[in-house]
């Protein structure tokens, strides 16, 4: 498996985390994740075969060429690959809505595609990506099309400093002690997530504690269950069991055992190892 991440050009740095992707090599089956919810949204540029996904134990369902996929509430099985060769670009929390007019309510759990999201040009993007010799050529067209699309004018940029706030401390920020420092009332910003987002900001911490502490245990198989569950904001071992039961359907134990023997997509800090700008002449 080529595994690739790349630093997005300076103008989409502040919106984009990195830019990523996965790339089969010869006859390898490749067991895909199960991907769970958390507060993130990621675009898929396939350039080989779509991720197909298990919906509900009926027929299997093949993704749009390009499509996001914004989790919140449930799972998302992909079924295995021999063909698996992907972009994606993972954004920032919050900062898909610089790139789309679509609310969070309207995305949340579904596999939208580029079409879905931006019409006829994102179709056409979708298209140039799957055809384009290279991946230098796959990094330009996409960076390209989100530059344009950029929103300078943000749709709002207290939910977005709360959004980064949330994210980056889940375990200690209270929500009385964010409304403080946004110097607001608590259904104010509520309502400002409600219209951006499709969740509150309780919900946002909570996924993002979870998300958090599922990816420390993922990339770390000999850390304690207790002690990341602890460090990322629950009370003990049981609350996060709880937590994790009722947005998997399944015990954290069972879930880690399987998803360690397939793969993953939770990647490691963008400092832990040399990651190159991707190409920026555009």
């Amino acid at each position: 498996m080529r595994v690739f991440q790349f630093l997005p050009i300076d103008g989409l740095a502040c919106y984009v985390d990195r830019i990523w992707g996965w790339e089969s090599v010869g006859a390898e089956r490749v067991d895909l994740p199960v991907l769970l919810p958390g507060t993130g949204a990621e675009l898929y540029f396939h350039y080989r075969t779509p991720f197909r996904q298990s919906v509900g134990g009926g027929a299997p369902e093949t993704c749009s060429v390009a499509h996001l996929f914004y989790i919140r509430h449930r799972p998302l099985a992909l079924l295995p690959s021999d063909d698996v060769g992907f972009v994606a670009v993972r954004f920032r929390a919050g900062m898909i809505h610089r790139f789309v007019d679509m609310p969070g309510k309207d995305m949340m759990d579904r596999a939208l595609s580029a079409q879905d999201l931006w019409g006829v040009a994102g179709q056409e993007l979708a298209r140039r990506v799957a055809g384009a010799e290279g991946l230098s050529s796959r990094l330009r067209l996409i960076q390209r099309f989100l530059a344009e699309r950029l929103s300078r004018a943000a749709p709002d940029i207290i939910f977005e400093h709360a959004m980064g706030m949330l994210y980056g401390d889940p375990a200690n920020l209270a929500i009385e002690r964010l409304t403080d420092r946004l110097g607001l009332g608590r259904r104010q910003l509520e309502r400002r997530f409600a219209s951006i987002a499709g969740q509150t900001p309780v919900e946002i911490r909570s996924l993002g504690r979870f998300q958090k502490t599922v990816r420390a245990l993922m990339l770390d198989e000999s850390a304690s269950t207790t002690d990341a569950a602890l460090a990322y904001g629950y009370y003990d071992q049981a609350h996060f069991i709880r937590h994790f039961r009722e947005l998997v359907a399944e015990s954290p134990q069972r879930y880690l055992r399987e998803a360690r023997a397939r793969t993953h997509f939770y990647n490691t800090s963008r400092w832990a190892g040399a990651m190159v700008m991707a190409p920026s002449h555009l």
